[in-house]
């Protein structure tokens, strides 16, 4: 089995490049998608994302953050959504404050991104609490 590319890149939720974000590897073997150096900054990445949807764009459910994340033209935003807020156990509609689902919500996203979530808890932490300034 071979190993996802967001596992691959340090960059679980898969984003494409565009902002200089921190901890970016000085290699970008990927044309489409960050590398990073440590799978933290990738999770630093994601988390900062998704903290600037609620921040910046005013989303603060489920379906509208994953809709914006995962597009309907590139993905099956439908299931996307049905899993993630299964996954935090809230309705995909239902207001939600993201600096306090963070940890969750990043769980969700990269399991969905790459079918898998290889990432000690340590790591997912060390990652959300770079993205809260922690």
């Amino acid at each position: 089995m071979s190993i996802p590319r967001g596992i691959r890149n340090n960059n679980p939720g898969n984003i494409r490049h565009g902002d200089k974000w921190q901890g970016l590897s000085p290699d970008q073997p990927d044309s489409a998608f960050c590398s990073f150096t440590t799978a933290e900054y990738g999770i630093r990445a994601l988390g900062k994302v998704l903290l600037n949807y609620q921040a910046k764009h005013n989303l603060n459910t489920v379906r509208g953050l994953i809709s914006r994340w995962a597009p309907p033209n590139e993905n099956n935003t439908t299931a996307y959504v049905a899993g993630v807020a299964r996954f935090l156990g809230v309705d995909p509609d239902a207001k939600i404050t993201v600096a306090e689902h963070l940890l969750p919500l990043t769980r969700a996203i990269i399991q969905h991104e790459n079918g898998q979530q290889p990432y000690s808890d340590d790591v997912i932490a060390k990652g959300v609490g770079m993205a809260l300034g922690a």
